[in-house]
């Protein structure tokens, strides 16, 4: 049987690793490897990577019998040794491709801007106001309370006439932070509240009776102004916080399946049973509260004006993003064991986001719109 020229070896080994070999081409590369009848370059395995295959061959190679044919045989592993190698480099170029191609992909689509200061305030009689496009100053009056909106994106209640209206308890109004948006709220007690995107709080016009109590649907900062006599009470999805002055930041998005409270400074108390203190986060999970320590700068990340990662679930990532950028993002489920480390400002557009995930070299981008698809 005429030996191959190298050409040709390179070529049947080729055709070996993508499974292509004829009989009798498979017949010529066995026995130009003097290979065993036991030996014969098959793969059975389930990872066929050209990683593996190419392993396999060279481990092949190196069981070769010795003696006469040593001088061949080292010519023959400095051949696969090549075709390794080129295998590598062309595996390495293909990664460099995508990278450019993701890279393409992210800088050409059209600029998705983050989110801004907008929400819409709901009064007590049903009127809705766009606060993002209402000018700074009073925008209501309610129950001898003046309602003031900033120019940073706040809205301040103010008493006009302390002894106005006090016993309309039930007046309630509502402010809602959508999707891409963020406000803040000095609520009549002078709490100090801020809302994250797609988060909704409802509040009294006028604070009477034995406690403070407001509703939040979201995720939001509280900074409550202290009265002992008055205990502030924070409703949301099967859990209730008690607090009587103090820091903390809920997290009780409706498609989470946690709710977690992080403590910045003072005590609050969970479902009347669990106490936190300043470190501390609850993490309470159907019906059940676990207690651990609270990596606080990550937490309150959101209100600071920045994104931290470090140790969060691809889930939970992507949901952040997602909510700030008003997009619809859909991934890949082999993405979810992915972890990530990192920080950016939230003032970035959308794409100093994705080519900081797009770092990792794991994620690929399909982006249409305002909607973006992640594959591995």
């Amino acid at each position: 049987m005429t030996e191959p020229t190298r050409t040709q070896l390179n070529q049947l080994a080729d055709k070996w690793l993508k499974g292509t070999l004829t009989p009798q081409e498979k017949q010529i590369l066995d026995v130009w490897y003097d290979l065993d009848a036991n030996e014969s370059l098959t793969w059975k395995g389930k990872d066929n990577s050209e990683e593996e295959l190419g392993n396999r061959l060279l481990d092949n190679i190196k069981k070769k019998r010795r003696g006469a044919r040593t001088l061949k045989m080292n010519w023959r592993v400095s051949a696969a040794a090549v075709l390794l190698i080129s295998l590598s480099v062309a595996y390495l170029y293909l990664t460099k491709s995508e990278h450019k191609d993701n890279q393409k992909q992210i800088a050409s689509a059209t600029p998705i801007k983050p989110g801004t200061n907008k929400a819409v305030l709901t009064l007590a009689n049903g009127e809705k106001i766009n606060l993002s496009d209402t000018a700074s100053g009073q925008v209501a009056v309610q129950s001898g309370i003046r309602i003031i909106k900033t120019p940073n994106g706040g809205l301040i209640y103010e008493a006009i006439n302390s002894s106005a209206d006090k016993n309309r308890v039930n007046d309630y109004n509502t402010i809602e932070a959508p999707l891409g948006g963020q406000w803040q709220v000095i609520l009549p007690d002078r709490s100090h509240v801020w809302l994250n995107a797609k988060s909704r709080l409802k509040y009294p016009v006028n604070f009477t009776g034995r406690e403070r109590k407001v509703e939040l649907e979201g995720e939001a900062y509280f900074e409550v102004a202290k009265d002992k006599q008055h205990p502030f009470i924070v409703a949301s999805k099967d859990q209730k916080i008690k607090v009587l002055g103090t820091h903390f930041n809920v997290n009780a998005y409706p498609e989470e399946t946690v709710i977690k409270t992080t403590l910045i400074e003072g005590a609050v108390a969970i479902n009347e049973k669990t106490i936190l203190r300043p470190g501390q986060q609850s993490i309470f999970n159907k019906g059940e509260t676990k207690v651990v320590m609270a990596d606080v700068e990550m937490e309150i990340a959101w209100k600071d004006g920045r994104f931290i990662f470090d140790g969060q679930d691809f889930k939970t990532i992507i949901n952040n993003i997602s909510r700030w950028y008003n997009v619809d993002i859909s991934y890949d489920p082999a993405l979810a064991d992915l972890h990530f480390g990192g920080r950016i400002s939230r003032t970035r557009n959308l794409g100093g986001v994705l080519k900081m995930l797009e770092g990792t070299g794991d994620i690929k981008f399909k982006i249409e719109g305002r909607r973006i698809s992640m594959t591995k």
